[in-house]
């Protein structure tokens, strides 16, 4: 408190104590693979943001494209607006070293990333470590291809489709060796897995070639969230720049392949190329099945994080308490207005608990301050159903005339 001796009038700024929270970007992503030209920034993470960018950092003399610079070009044409490019080189591997902080363990230290690919590597080394990376930081989501010998051959793929669906896992668990073989990743929620290829024009040859669709979807991802948010689904949406598939997914076997969550791009004659799942790799029961609830809940976990970092080693009582609590509550709602969540008043939407019931005694001398959130994420509607009959307006007219009588 200042001192006041002499008499007069003082004038002090006093802080309002609202610290608002903002929501943390989910639109960048980061990519791995090998530039046009290989020693190019060679396991050193660099941002583009945009095509000429990359072109300047990865391949000023004009060498032939790669399936990582198709991935990049994919990503921006589709609306992503910036990225990470990591160049693993012709001897790198996308699972790296975490010692040395190469592959994917290089991307450990950048916070701003929220979707990671890896184009063209399609064993399951790499779906592990790609999944493995996201799960142990705990603010991005990997987006796979599907290997390249079943881009325009679903049938292994609906063979583990089969197998991740049956009730049976007998003998060790059959369903668990075939999914470990590499044709689909192990089942997680931090991660989707996309089936077939896309056929676009090289942007260096002019020629058509196939190409593994994580880049371009990730910009659709992106785009998604700029005009949407993250909380809309990226599916039923068009992918730029994509001249056909390797592969024509039927309606039929969608079906298959949907059940153990390989989400299917597939071309209809009125609308063209659509993105057609939505689908994380985790289990059909999990509440994560979806990849905007999983997106739309590492994204309000990381923007709580980082909007009530200043409350570290402030007293744990009841102002402390009230102020967190406020704080989130106004951060949720703006959500909630947002679309993300669900409800029709926001005490439907979530709660915010904060208080002495949340911090006991022991929990403050354990240095521990808890704050309990619950809020329930928007999902989308997968299975569109219109139930429909015959009807008839006169015998339905006759049928009121006769209940007024």
């Amino acid at each position: 408190m200042p001192e006041y001796l002499s008499p007069g009038i003082y004038v002090e700024e006093v802080k309002s104590g609202a610290r608002p929270i903002e929501m943390v970007g989910t639109r960048t992503a980061a990519f791995i693979g090998v530039a046009p030209d290989s020693s190019r920034f060679v396991e050193t993470p660099r941002p583009c943001n945009n095509p000429s960018e990359f072109e300047r950092l990865f391949n000023p003399s004009g060498k032939e494209s790669t399936v990582l610079s198709r991935a990049v070009h994919g990503f921006f044409d589709n609306g992503g607006s910036r990225c990470y490019v990591l160049n693993i080189g012709d001897k790198g591997t996308v699972v790296g070293d975490a010692r040395k902080r190469s592959g994917v363990h290089a991307l450990a230290s950048i916070d701003e990333i929220a979707m990671v690919a890896a184009p063209g590597a399609t064993d399951a080394a790499a779906y592990e470590a790609l999944l493995s990376h996201c799960e142990s930081m705990g603010d991005r989501f990997a987006i796979l291809d599907a290997p390249e010998g079943a881009r325009d051959n679903p049938d292994a793929l609906k063979e583990v489709a089969g197998a991740t669906a049956g009730d049976g896992d007998e003998e060790g668990g059959s369903s668990r060796r075939r999914v470990s073989s590499g044709l689909r990743p192990r089942s997680s929620s931090y991660g989707a897995f996309y089936f077939p290829w896309l056929v676009i024009s090289d942007k260096y040859s002019g020629k058509p070639v196939a190409q593994p669709p994580s880049g371009h979807l990730a910009g659709v991802y992106a785009r998604t969230d700029a005009m949407r948010g993250v909380h809309k689904a990226p599916a039923n949406e068009p992918i730029r720049q994509a001249l056909g598939l390797t592969y024509q997914v039927t309606h039929a076997e969608q079906g298959e392949l949907n059940r153990s969550g390989v989400n299917c791009i597939r071309f209809f004659s009125d609308s063209g190329i659509l993105i057609w799942g939505a689908r994380t790799l985790d289990d059909a029961a999990s509440e994560y099945r979806y990849i905007p609830v999983r997106r739309t809940m590492l994204a309000l976990r990381e923007s709580i994080q980082d909007g009530t970092r200043w409350a570290v080693f402030e007293p744990n009582d009841e102002n402390t308490w009230k102020t967190v609590e406020r704080d989130i509550r106004a951060f949720l709602t703006l959500q909630w207005r947002a679309g993300a969540l669900m409800g029709a008043t926001p005490e439907q939407a979530f709660y915010v608990k904060c208080d002495a019931e949340t911090n006991p005694p022991e929990v403050i001398d354990a240095g521990q301050m808890v704050t309990e959130i619950g809020v329930a994420p928007v999902k989308p509607a997968e299975f569109v159903i219109f139930r429909v009959s015959q009807w008839s307006g006169e015998t339905a007219a006759v049928t009121a005339a006769e209940a007024e009588a």
